[in-house]
């Protein structure tokens, strides 16, 4: 068990899939029940006590920055990003303003509603920085609208994660929500990259596990995911099961 201090959204994508909503804004500035994806994703973590925050900014770069500029719970850093870095690269040059211990690494587009706790606070306690160098929130796959493929990731009785094999399906999605320790952040590449290198390396010392979702979650990929969202919340469908 750890407690949670910092945390990263990842908010620099172009977003490529949500056009033509994303022409004109950020994809974290999309709303969703009244409030933008990235309010969302920051009012999670600051109910989780997590009181700095990194938001990452590339794309409608400005926006971003006026968006977070009023928050004070978490109190924001906002890292601009000339070029974009990718996921990777992103949580590399934050990782100075990430605090000593694990943190929360949150996707801009992120949406979920928490079971009967707090997602983010079920990873805590079970975060063992001994045999973690991450843990992954994940949903299952059946449960999930919206293209998903082939599925992210299997898992063994203990959590640990793996990738599919050819031809197989995985049962889990990854839900853009984790904690990661920073030593799967050291001897990385410069510039761009993907967290999924940092994944398979984790994966691969056997310190990589994740922990399946007991509430909510939104596939937001394209306007149409948006749109299914945002019906279902007027609806009041997902707020009577929690």
């Amino acid at each position: 068990m750890i407690t949670l201090t910092h945390g990263m959204v990842l908010a620099a994508g172009l977003g490529l899939r949500m056009r033509p909503l994303t022409e004109t804004t950020a994809k974290p500035l999309l709303h969703l029940d009244g409030r933008s994806l990235l309010d969302h994703a920051l009012d999670r973590l600051a109910a989780a006590g997590i009181g700095q925050a990194v938001v990452n900014a590339h794309w409608h770069a400005d926006q971003v920055a006026a968006a977070v500029a009023g928050r004070t719970r978490p109190r924001v850093t906002l890292q601009r990003e000339e070029v974009l870095l990718e996921t990777g690269g992103g949580v590399a040059r934050a990782l100075p303003l990430l605090g000593e211990g694990p943190f929360a690494v949150v996707n801009g587009d992120a949406m979920w509603l928490d079971g009967p706790r707090q997602a983010l606070a079920r990873l805590a306690a079970a975060f063992d920085p001994e045999q973690m160098d991450g843990l992954l929130l994940v949903v299952r796959s059946a449960q999930v609208e919206g293209d998903i493929g082939r599925g992210d990731f299997l898992l063994d009785p203990l959590g640990r994660v793996r990738r599919p094999k050819e031809r197989e399906m995985a049962p889990y999605v990854f839900a853009g929500v984790q904690i990661l320790s920073p030593a799967l952040v050291r001897d990385v590449p410069d510039g761009p990259f993907s967290l999924n290198i940092l994944y398979d390396r984790a994966i691969e010392s056997g310190r990589l596990y994740a922990l399946v979702h007991d509430g909510v979650w939104f596939h937001l990929s394209t306007p149409a995911d948006l749109e299914r969202a945002e019906a279902a919340m007027r609806a009041g469908l997902v707020r009577a099961l929690f």
